[in-house]
């Protein structure tokens, strides 16, 4: 369920291997890097290609246009349409 308030803005991600992959699908994942509006420890849901370590290495960081949101029954998380351009940050 999106957060009514909440506008798209852009952020720098980064791929990195979480310490658990209970519960998650996959063993790479997308963060915000800290210093960024949002904190480090959300998820972010975007393109499966930036967590596909034989196109982008895993520590690659990105600049995408995010949302915070939420799922019912879940935590919040950061969500960017996977068919948006997507910038890497050197």
């Amino acid at each position: 369920m999106a957060k009514c308030n909440e506008h798209y803005r852009y952020c720098i991600v980064e791929s990195y291997y979480p310490e658990s992959t209970a519960g998650l699908h996959g063993p790479v994942h997308i963060r915000p890097v800290p210093g960024e509006d949002f904190p480090a420890h959300l998820r972010v849901e975007c393109s499966k290609d930036l967590m596909n370590p034989k196109i982008y290495p895993v520590g690659t960081r990105f600049r995408l246009r995010v949302k915070l949101t939420d799922r019912e029954g879940g935590g919040e998380f950061l969500y960017s349409y996977f068919g948006w351009p997507v910038e890497v940050v050197e």
